[in-house]
């Protein structure tokens, strides 16, 4: 990669990182609007706990943008850089334009988004497939012998 479209996107980089780092420091929690819950309405405590859980969220993600660019800026630092860090293949400039914190080919990042999934779906799909209401019935129902007709 040229050293001039580096120093380029390690501007950019080190400028969105300043602004997201300011963004967190300069965040407030929302406050409560009532003093008392006594004669609270709970759709009133719903409205500020929805505000506060959109506040750490936006937060969260903040901090997550921000550890990806530290870790981009690091590739630089490291020479790694513009190469894939799965497979190792230059990314596309369009690519570091477009989102100059990447550091894997577009094939493996969808891969990485994969493995967002919840951990329950494991345990599902890794029991044996089979008929759960046929086996329920075995234990009886509360069907007459009308009803089996």
């Amino acid at each position: 990669m040229d050293q001039q479209v580096m120093q380029k996107f390690k501007r950019q980089l080190e400028q969105e990182l300043q602004t997201i780092e300011q963004r967190i420091k300069e965040s407030e929690r929302p406050q409560a609007t009532e003093l008392s819950n006594y004669d609270n309405h709970p759709a009133d405590n719903a409205s500020d706990l929805t505000d506060q859980l959109t506040e750490m969220a936006i937060d969260e993600h903040r901090g997550d943008n921000a550890e990806e660019i530290k870790e981009a800026l690091q590739a630089m630092a490291d020479g790694t850089y513009g190469k894939c860090a799965v497979c190792g293949k230059e990314l596309p400039i369009g690519r570091l334009e477009a989102m100059p914190q990447a550091l894997t080919c577009v094939e493996h990042a969808e891969k990485k988004e994969d493995n967002l999934r919840p951990v329950e779906e494991d345990i599902l799909s890794s029991m044996p497939k089979s008929d759960d209401f046929i086996e329920l019935e075995e234990f009886g129902s509360s069907d007459t012998p009308q009803d089996k007709i």
